[in-house]
């Protein structure tokens, strides 16, 4: 695991930039109805744990649907203007789904991002993509996350930035851990998605909690419910995704960031 040394100087001022997953699908927000918490809500209000008296400002620009060039172009710019001492930017996983995608173009534009972001001094979390191997249409692709994710290695290898390794994250495989769309983490899956990133960036006592420890073990299923279950996803998920793409649409479309500005978290 990628680490930086968060010893140096506590952060301030945290800005989280992606798509779906750091927007926090499929984790409601019990304080907001309609909205979600998410990983990286979660890990802000550990990073305001971790800052003992001094506050911690924290915005969230990541809106569902949108694909890497768009968060850099859209999310980017605003980011920087809030002069942030900490970004993390994980996006590339709704590119890496459709036909004809390029792993190593991606990695480009991601590591031209990344630079702009570390030359104002700002740290940098990224995020390897999940292993698909479990899923039967998405393990199509699986070849094209590994590339992407050893170019993402080499990105903070060479930027001095931290990685969240979802690809190695054995929890994550268990399917409790995701919403019944299979593309988004449950309320757990968040929960602990947010430790692994603060374990990441060295916070204290992260490394150390109950994230890693498996789920109890569960019967499996009938073969009758999980075909019945495969369908029920492909008519609910699948299909949508595939019609919206041909419209040229997004889920994302007409929607704004949940948090734009960096506000103060409370302490505790």
């Amino acid at each position: 695991m990628q680490q930086i040394d968060s010893s140096r100087s506590p952060w301030k001022r945290y800005i989280a930039l992606g798509d779906s997953f750091t927007e926090g699908l499929s984790d409601p927000d019990p304080e907001r109805p309609g909205e979600f918490r998410g990983w990286a809500d979660r890990l802000a209000e550990h990073l305001a744990a971790a800052a003992g008296d001094g506050d911690v400002e924290y915005a969230n620009l990541a809106i569902r649907g949108r694909l890497l060039p768009q968060v850099v172009a859209e999310q980017v710019p605003v980011a920087l203007a809030a002069e942030p001492d900490l970004v993390s930017l994980v996006a590339g996983g709704n590119d890496l789904m459709r036909p004809g995608a390029d792993p190593d173009q991606l990695a480009a534009t991601l590591e031209a991002a990344v630079v702009r972001i570390r030359a104002t001094g700002a740290d940098v979390l990224l995020a390897t993509g999940v292993d698909t191997k479990q899923t039967p249409i998405l393990r199509r692709i699986r070849g094209k996350i590994a590339v992407f994710n050893s170019d993402v290695w080499s990105i903070a290898a060479r930027t001095g930035s931290a990685v969240l390794d979802q690809w190695g994250a054995g929890w994550v495989q268990d399917w409790r851990m995701w919403d019944t769309d299979r593309i988004h983490l449950t309320d757990e899956g968040h929960r602990r998605m947010a430790l692994a990133a603060a374990a990441a960036l060295g916070l204290p006592g992260a490394d150390g909690d109950d994230w890693r420890t498996p789920l109890p073990p569960q019967s499996p299923r009938p073969f009758r419910t999980a075909v019945s279950e495969e369908a029920a996803w492909v008519r609910g998920f699948v299909a949508p995704w595939v019609r919206r793409r041909l419209r040229g649409r997004s889920s994302g479309d007409g929607r704004m960031p949940k948090r734009p500005v960096p506000l103060v978290l409370p302490r505790g």
